[in-house]
């Protein structure tokens, strides 16, 4: 058993962080964003289930507004365009299919 802390950060961006684990077809990560932190719009071939734990997360999902907040989820079916703002400081829980393998360096996402 581990802690998620216990694993090394990655910086997605500037202040967004997250600690993540990876199994054979998952990555599991509990991100960070401090509030007014920014994730541009990208895609990814990944299908991805954000959950809030804390906060308010903005986010355009597929050029459709949807303000989350604890609780809350979505999940972002494969390739379709997604972006975010942290209308306050956040705390979420993020789940891909397969795994991301772009996720187990440190190297910055978005820079």
């Amino acid at each position: 058993m581990q802690l998620i802390k216990d694993i090394p950060v990655k910086t997605l961006a500037p202040g967004i962080t997250g600690h993540y684990a990876h199994g054979e077809n998952v990555t599991f990560g509990f991100v960070q964003l401090e509030k007014g932190s920014i994730v541009p719009l990208h895609h990814h071939i990944h299908e991805q289930i954000t959950y809030i734990l804390e906060g308010q997360l903005d986010m355009l999902i597929d050029g459709v507004e949807h303000p989350m907040t604890a609780g809350m989820y979505h999940v972002i079916p494969s390739n379709v365009p997604h972006s975010a703002v942290a209308a306050t400081d956040c705390r979420v829980i993020d789940v891909f299919g397969p795994v991301r393998e772009d996720y187990k360096t440190t190297t910055p996402v978005w820079e």
